[in-house]
């Protein structure tokens, strides 16, 4: 059996096992660098031995910078019907690859 636990980073939150790999939002931290992570709850696979923090627990998640990048360009359109007015542009959002080395 392999322990599951669900951390917060970057406002969001993720459901994650040893050596998994997420894409969070962008941290100030370079590539290659170790970091701890906020563990709300942990838990068995199966469910057993669950625990859950108030709101936080204890232990903090080991992650592993990968990378730094930017995801694929999205177009957004804002258009007013009837006034033959509109305006088009992209984004790119910025993340941060982690891979989790252990809970």
């Amino acid at each position: 059996m392999s322990k599951i636990a669900v951390v917060r980073t970057g406002g969001k939150q993720y459901v994650v096992k040893a050596k998994d790999t997420i894409k969070a939002e962008k941290l100030n931290i370079n590539a290659d660098d170790q970091l701890d992570l906020e563990v709300l709850l942990t838990a068995e696979d199966d469910g057993s031995k669950l625990e859950v923090g108030q709101p936080s627990l204890a232990a903090k998640a080991k992650a592993k910078v990968l990378e730094q990048g930017r995801a694929k360009k999205i177009r957004v359109v804002h258009y007013k019907n009837k006034t033959r007015q509109h305006k088009v542009y992209g984004h790119r959002q910025p993340f941060t690859k982690l891979e989790i080395q252990s809970i």
